[in-house]
């Protein structure tokens, strides 16, 4: 039942609103001036406050104040006679939900309750499920030990709160839009939407019309006009994934919407205005777009405010553990399992490579709970022998290929070292280009200075 309190200095005004409002199901409470209805306000949990707006000495200005103070959520309507409809706008301004003009009836007033009634509970669970938001994407769920995880948990605490632009990059798999996630869940945008949009998923013809919406007949099919996502975003945090895979054309459009704030619908030369905080990724290196000339040079710079590097997963294996752990538990818990891990699983875990990262660990752990029936996970079941670590050969021969690896891992090591870890020079000492260094650094788990 709801509960709503009835503020009025007329008694009988206040006996009749009162009886209307029981006669209609709710639980209403009643203050015979503004200032016990300033003090049952802020007290009480109500969901709808009826004031008068003219009240000897403590008027329904300070009752609605004091209900917003203590709770904004709860609605307040004010009641206005004729001549006070000012007042009214003002009390609006303030807050108010609505207001009503004496006499008024019976059904008229019902019907402003109800909608006051109804928005609350909306707001409620809007709020509710921002809340819920906050607790799936809270740092916890971003698992690891190692000083990678610690570096980008405690830039997440610096920049969440800001509006800064974010780009984040790392390979496939790396949690890039888990990151994105947490930047939003803790920032003063976490009540309106996250909007995410995989920019490999759109075709380019496409791309413009549904980031920015289409006026009517602006294109064959076009047959209404539509609201783009940019739109749908307004208020909250867009995020851009695979960001390198948009066109050039298309790049100096979105350059146009994060600088001016404004979109214009394809079709139409109306600007709208938007307020979105954007978060890109990548898990290519935008620098070397830049000089092959498939990304712009100006939205690069615009995009890399706070730069976010998440590092692979084979080159932060003390977290391998935890996430299997952390992954175990999840899916024994959805599956109803008490499934559990033979002896040398995880360390055979800590030896590959993880081409896939930690989407590829959390299929792997899926998978082996649902086949394992809730027993024993045994090596073969996360990783098959096509798959698993390769073993020296008998007699203590090694592959070729590990043997090059080594041979090209210690000599980037004392290149980087030689060269006080700047990239560009060892990669003119070892004779091959910064963007070849970067994916031999890359693909070996090479980081200056070592981690």
């Amino acid at each position: 039942m709801s509960k709503i309190l009835v503020v009025d200095d007329q008694r009988n005004m206040r006996t009749t609103l009162a009886m209307m409002l029981r006669g209609a199901g709710y639980d209403v409470d009643e203050a015979a001036d503004g200032s016990q209805g300033a003090d049952l306000g802020a007290k009480g949990a109500y969901d709808a406050v009826l004031t008068d707006l003219r009240m000897g000495g403590f008027d329904g200005i300070g009752v609605l104040r004091a209900v917003k103070e203590s709770n904004a959520n709860t609605e307040v309507i004010v009641m206005t006679a004729y001549g006070t409809i000012e007042s009214a706008v003002e009390a609006m301004r303030l807050g108010a939900f609505d207001y009503i003009q004496k006499p008024f009836s019976e059904q008229e007033l019902l019907v402003k309750v109800e909608r006051a009634i109804q928005n609350r509970k909306l707001t409620g669970e809007v709020q509710l499920l921002a809340s819920e938001f906050k607790e799936r994407y809270r740092f916890e769920n971003i698992v690891g030990r190692s000083q990678a995880v610690r570096e980008v948990l405690g830039r997440i605490v610096k920049v969440a709160p800001t509006d800064a632009t974010v780009l984040i990059t790392g390979e496939s798999g790396t949690g890039k839009e888990l990151v994105a996630k947490a930047i939003h869940a803790n920032s003063k945008r976490a009540d309106r939407p996250f909007v995410p949009v995989n920019c490999a998923a759109i075709s380019e013809t496409l791309l413009e019309s549904e980031l920015f919406g289409h006026a009517r007949g602006s294109f064959t099919g076009a047959v209404a006009a539509r609201k783009g996502l940019f739109e749908e975003a307004d208020g909250g945090t867009f995020f851009f994934d695979e960001i390198a895979e948009t066109p050039l054309t298309f790049q100096a459009k979105l350059l146009r919407a994060i600088q001016e704030n404004e979109i214009r619908r394809v079709g139409e030369n109306k600007p709208i205005q938007v307020d979105v905080r954007i978060i890109a990724a990548t898990n290519q290196e935008l620098l070397t777009a830049v000089a092959e000339k498939r990304f712009r040079q100006d939205l690069y710079y615009r995009l890399n405010v706070a730069r976010f590097v998440l590092p692979p997963l084979r080159s932060r294996r003390e977290d391998i553990p935890i996430l299997w752990e952390f992954f175990l538990e999840k899916y024994n818990r959805k599956m109803s399992c008490r499934a559990r891990a033979a002896d040398g699983v995880v360390e055979a875990l800590t030896q590959y490579d993880f081409p896939g990262n930690i989407r590829e660990l959390e299929n792997m752990v899926e998978q082996a709970v649902a086949l394992s029936g809730g027993g024993v996970i045994s090596v073969d079941d996360v990783l098959p022998a096509a798959v698993q670590p390769k073993r020296p050969h008998e007699g203590g021969g090694r592959l070729l290929a590990d043997v090059v690896d080594c041979a090209e891992r210690q000599a980037i090591e004392v290149a980087l070292r030689e060269c006080d870890g700047s990239r560009e020079r060892a990669a003119e000492v070892l004779g091959i280009s910064a963007t070849t260094l970067w994916r031999k650094m890359t693909r070996l788990a090479i980081t200056y200075p070592p981690g």
